[in-house]
């Protein structure tokens, strides 16, 4: 064989194996993400395989054209992989960690306690009466201990849900991890009660997403939605105090006053503030439900930060 024909042989090998070397990344890409490939480098890759093709233009040179035609389409393929690798990944961190009290943010548990008392004690105590004030402290001393023996595993079966917080709380479940916290040591019956009706009212949260404790602050999450301000004390997130007649003078922290507006601090965050506030909160919460008797006990709000 003559020398231009060994030439075109050698050429046609070449264009083929440079044409053909962005396949298998192509195919690596589509499999594990782009994160690796850098992008300057398939910028730049690109710009000289543009210009290789105007060359080919210019000089009429089908094999140029046609070999840097086919590298730009698998170049620009993987360009195109990798930035929706990125913009999928900036979604999966823009999800929230987000802590929800149970008592009096989701459960009206003040009502059913007003009701009890005034029906055992034929007083017409109203909830505007509490501004600013805890049942305890507004009712005679001596009549404390009977208000909080009523305080039984049967008050918290027949809570009423608070208006909006069965959708709301869905609506947070689609794009964030949420999970009920709730200071159950404080009333240790409670704990088969509360998980009862958590899984009446709220199906959607599975029992690995059910905290309870008695310090809040071991708990790992962006935010803490949650009425008494003492809970945020050594919560390392950021606070929301949902508003009760008992918190009505706290000034220290942001607030709500309802599961709508609850709704809106969530949907006016942006995604690249959600995406610094999540990566900055890595540590799982292996979040536990503990039910008495026969689930995980747990003792003097036992839950560590990993």
């Amino acid at each position: 064989m003559s020398v231009s024909t060994w030439s075109a042989i050698v050429g046609t090998i070449a264009a083929c194996s440079s044409t053909l070397a962005f396949l298998p990344q192509l195919l690596k890409v589509r499999r594990q993400g782009g994160h690796d490939v850098s992008a300057a480098m398939l910028a730049m890759y690109l710009a000289g395989l543009g210009l290789w093709l105007v060359y080919g233009l210019l000089n009429r040179a089908g094999a140029i054209i046609g070999a840097n035609v086919a590298s730009i389409v698998l170049v620009s393929a993987v360009a195109i992989l990798k930035n929706q690798g990125r913009r999928s990944s900036r979604q999966r961190t823009a999800r929230l960690r987000i802590a929800i009290d149970m008592d009096e943010v989701m459960a009206d548990a003040l009502a059913e306690h007003l009701r009890r008392y005034n029906a055992a004690f034929d007083v017409p105590i109203a909830v505007a009466d509490l501004h600013g004030r805890h049942l305890e402290h507004y009712i005679p001393s001596e009549h404390r201990a009977a208000a909080e023996a009523m305080l039984d595993a049967s008050f918290f079966e027949q809570l009423a849900v608070l208006p909006d917080c069965q959708e709301v709380v869905r609506e947070l479940t689609a794009d964030h991890d949420v999970f009920i916290v709730t200071a159950a040591m404080d009333v240790p019956c409670s704990f088969e009660a509360k998980y009862q009706w958590l899984q009446r009212h709220f199906p959607f949260i599975p029992p690995s997403n059910i905290v309870f404790c008695g310090d809040k602050g071991i708990v790992d999450a962006d935010y803490l939605i949650d009425d008494r301000a003492r809970h945020f004390l050594s919560f390392k997130g950021k606070p929301l105090l949902f508003s009760a007649p008992h918190n009505a003078r706290e000034t220290r922290y942001p607030r709500v006053s309802s599961w709508s507006e609850v709704r809106d601090v969530f949907a006016q965050l942006p995604s690249d503030r959600r995406s610094r506030e999540s990566s900055g909160r890595r540590a799982i919460l292996t979040g536990a439900a503990a039910r008495c008797g026969h689930r995980q006990a747990i003792a003097g709000g036992a839950f560590f930060r990993a």
